[in-house]
């Protein structure tokens, strides 16, 4: 039986998740449509799409309404990393709440299906762990962070009274740390921090004692649930928490990585930032349950493909870095 192609847009679509997504979708055969306004998305993300029959994409911001016709929208538009989301935290908190609002307008008018892509960061700096969905969260609503997580937060409230008032498809997905190929070198986040470094053999920068801890997912087993979750029986709503359950210290990594680099880097310690979470990790029994979902790649296996990634982009003084 064939499979009938789907309109999808994809917001976000030129980001680091949303990019994998978009190359996934038009591999099954979709027609997609990429929207991003390239704050932290970047054209380089999607250029091998660029000259495929059934992959578009267009600038645009969704603070603005957008009026195009699709079967199905994945809302993944928001900075989401500290340094990128805590540069305008006016504008982040207006991605998350007038972003969603317009998105589910537009499938409210659309009558199609939308997903969004929240975060494990509606959980804060969380007292339970690990974290399973039905855990409201220790979220500082006037902290530097608070633009990223109470806008997340407020969307996710959004979704469920589109869900309640006008019976709308929806699907929520909490993300983990995801890494791998076409993270941004500059944003700030452990993975990418480490492995920069670690090519440069510069010192590894640990906030904190390094004990803290973290879920690695690879972008590849994320991506798949999150079509899984799209795919899923239309009583599956979510939100459902899409992460490795499997954790791993900040100095755990950062050992890992000097030794996959082979670099001859050191290690040095800076404050830990305001109100970052001490222990991280998803409880995905939910994902497992309903979505036969659990990640596959093991860290050392994706580490050793996101290295190879940033070791060419620097070679080639990608994303503005020189060369090491």
């Amino acid at each position: 039986m064939s499979v009938v192609a789907k309109r999808v847009l994809v917001t976000g679509g030129a980001g680091f998740l949303g990019s994998h997504l978009c190359e996934r979708l038009v591999a099954a055969g979709n027609d997609v449509l990429c929207v991003d306004n390239y704050f932290t998305g970047r054209k380089d993300n999607v250029v091998a799409l660029l000259g495929h029959p059934h992959f578009e994409a267009m600038r645009h911001d969704i603070t603005h309404p957008l009026f195009v016709e699709v079967d199905e929208i994945y809302n993944l538009a928001c900075p989401a990393s500290p340094i990128n989301y805590q540069f305008d935290p006016v504008q982040t908190t207006k991605t998350s709440v007038i972003g969603a609002i317009n998105m589910l307008g537009l499938a409210k008018r659309l009558k199609a299906k939308i997903f969004q892509a929240s975060t494990s960061e509606v959980y804060g700096d969380p007292t339970l762990h690990p974290q399973p969905e039905g855990y409201r969260g220790n979220v500082n609503p006037i902290g530097p962070r608070a633009c990223y997580d109470e806008g997340k937060r407020c969307a996710e409230t959004l979704f469920f009274d589109y869900y309640r008032q006008h019976n709308l498809k929806i699907r929520v997905a909490r993300i983990f740390n995801t890494y791998g190929p076409r993270m941004h070198p500059n944003d700030g986040r452990v993975v990418s921090n480490f492995i920069v470094q670690a090519l440069r053999n510069q010192p590894i920068t640990l906030y904190g004692d390094g004990t803290q801890t973290r879920a690695f997912c690879y972008v590849d087993d994320l991506i798949d649930g999150f079509v899984a979750l799209m795919a899923a029986p239309d009583h599956v709503t979510g939100p459902i928490n899409l992460g490795n359950p499997v954790e791993t210290s900040v100095g755990e990594l950062a050992e890992m990585i000097v030794s996959l680099t082979g670099s001859r880097s050191a290690m040095v310690h800076r404050p830990l930032p305001v109100d970052d979470p001490v222990q991280r990790c998803p409880d995905i029994t939910q994902a497992e349950a309903v979505l036969g979902w659990r990640p596959r790649t093991a860290l050392a296996d994706g580490l050793t493909q996101t290295i190879a990634y940033f070791d060419d982009l620097l070679r080639r003084g990608g994303c503005g870095l020189t060369p090491h």
